[in-house]
């Protein structure tokens, strides 16, 4: 598999409009995955996906091959992402003492002029994986980085640390206390841990009552489930997880919407060759 990005890769920076494309739609859903996790919010990630294919193939001539291409593709990203400053939730600070007093006072009956017929547990679902994506915003940017990537993406540590640009076991001194600190408050508040006080389908009236939720208009829901292995190229061996992690660790990975497939076509259809070829930060790896 390796080989034959790095044979894609050659092609691309000597003009090969096709293999180029294939290169970025080959971590399209990566990079994605990455910005949803990062930014909380599906608009904002589309926003920074764009963004970031757009400083891949502007730095591709920096990349030495030293490494996995996905590797390379990662630290650009993380790099970006750890310092997006447009995002809703870099504009309105979470935290876990705010969003945990948020859930002690944020019950509301459901009925049907809420849920507007919807099925409560379709709704609950998409509660589900849209507060799980917040809840990560209570974390520092670095932080959440270390948590999506060790627990959520389930990428070794050694590529963990090569990204971050430290040591393997300062990662996982790191992830280790951001673990903890995220367990304690899932297993005071998730109800998904067996013993937190929130309940995803009891929260739903109240989610809709603050524009949190909208019921003919479920992101989550409506997104294309992608095919894991088709996504990360990275090895599985990954520190044992305890059972609040996988509260995170078994949420799906989703396909980047068809406005990036688009993005990529209409950008490389524009000015391919004068976009790889121009100067960019260079990130080496």
């Amino acid at each position: 598999m390796q080989n034959k990005i790095f044979d894609l890769f050659d092609k691309a920076v000597e003009g090969d409009r096709e293999a180029l494309e294939e290169l970025i739609l080959s971590v399209k859903d990566m990079i994605y995955n990455l910005s949803l996790r990062m930014l909380g919010m599906p608009f904002d990630a589309e926003d920074a996906t764009q963004e970031i294919i757009i400083k891949v193939i502007t730095q591709l001539s920096s990349f030495r091959k030293e490494s996995a291409f996905s590797t390379w593709v990662y630290r650009i990203a993380a790099n970006y992402l750890i310092n997006y400053k447009k995002s809703m939730f870099a504009q309105h600070q979470l935290s876990f003492e705010f969003y945990g007093q948020d859930i002690d006072n944020g019950f509301i009956h459901n009925t049907n002029q809420l849920t507007q017929n919807v099925d409560e547990n379709l709704l609950a679902d998409e509660l589900k994986h849209s507060c799980t994506n917040v809840m990560l915003q209570c974390l520092d940017a670095e932080s959440r980085l270390i948590y999506i990537l060790g627990v959520m993406f389930r990428v070794d540590s050694k590529i963990c640390a090569e990204i971050l640009e430290i040591s393997p076991e300062a990662y996982r001194q790191r992830l280790s206390r951001i673990r903890k600190q995220v367990g304690e408050f899932l297993s005071e508040y998730c109800g998904l841990s067996q013993t937190g006080k929130c309940n995803c389908k009891k929260r739903v009236g109240y989610a809709i009552h603050t524009k949190r939720l909208e019921p003919n208009k479920l992101e989550y829901s409506n997104m294309s489930i992608a095919d894991e292995k088709s996504i990360f190229n990275f090895t599985r061996a990954m520190e044992e997880m305890d059972q609040m992690s996988l509260i995170f660790a078994q949420l799906p990975k989703y396909r980047s919407p068809d406005v990036i497939h688009r993005f990529i076509e209409d950008l490389l259809d524009s000015s391919a060759m004068r976009v790889v070829a121009g100067a960019g930060e260079e990130v080496t790896v």
